[in-house]
């Protein structure tokens, strides 16, 4: 037997906090009996659970790794019927991202329909590195570099050390491609703090989610991740 809000979680439905969350606002039965405690436990396989009045099916986990392009919303669907990185995916099972990638930013992108997984990868106890490419404006300085390093204060507060290095620059353009892993998921991070520092971002890539990256894969282009990707995935996840 396992605890409800897990398999809610297992069944790609919604993050273990948020299945919490529904259970103690009433929206879920199981066995026709809305629950409104949490600690009950269940058995997937014979119990009939549903969410908002929509039985849920335990599937079997699945994960994808999306090179999201620029122009598309790292959601499951968009109610201004702007493209979402769902839509690149042709499966049965209730896929959603890991995180997000903003609009115009493009690059690695995890997809899948385990939600316990998700909620342990975003949360920031658990610093999974981001590894982004930008191209910026200007030609940063080794000071600049170094206060991007410690950290930049925003208006939502300081941001965590990062690591930091200039990949090549262009004088005549005046353009500049630096590397920077972050492992916060705060919104616009990247590009907020080197505004703060005056370089803004004209481009921004995702390289790499944990050791996830994207290497030859093209933008739009999805692949499964390897058994044993899985399996470093969800051992970051108990670390």
């Amino acid at each position: 037997m396992e605890r409800l809000q897990k398999v809610i979680a297992h069944a790609g439905v919604a993050s273990r906090r948020k299945a919490e969350e529904l259970i103690l606002e009433g929206k879920v039965k199981v066995n026709g009996v809305v629950v409104k405690e949490l600690g009950m436990k269940v058995t997937p396989r014979k119990d009939e659970i549903e969410v908002n009045g929509v039985p849920i099916d335990k599937e079997e986990p699945v994960y994808f790794l999306l090179y999201k392009p620029t122009g598309v919303i790292s959601a499951v669907k968009d109610d201004r019927g702007r493209k979402v990185v769902t839509e690149f995916l042709e499966v049965e099972q209730r896929v959603f991202p890991v995180g997000r990638l903003d609009y115009d930013t493009s690059g690695a992108l995890l997809l899948t329909n385990d939600g316990e997984l998700t909620n342990i990868l975003t949360h920031p106890k658990h610093k999974v590195d981001k590894m982004y490419i930008a191209k910026v404006k200007g030609y940063p300085t080794k000071e600049v570099i170094e206060k991007l390093r410690k950290g930049i204060m925003l208006e939502d507060g300081k941001t965590a050390p990062a690591r930091v290095k200039i990949v090549s620059g262009d004088k005549k353009k005046g353009t500049s491609i630096i590397e920077i892993t972050i492992h916060e998921g705060r919104n616009r991070q990247v590009r907020r703090m080197f505004d703060a520092v005056g370089h803004p971002v004209l481009k921004l890539k995702r390289e790499r989610f944990s050791f996830l990256d994207v290497g030859n894969m093209r933008p739009g282009e999805t692949r499964p991740l390897k058994p044993f990707e899985v399996k470093q995935l969800k051992e970051i996840a108990v670390t």
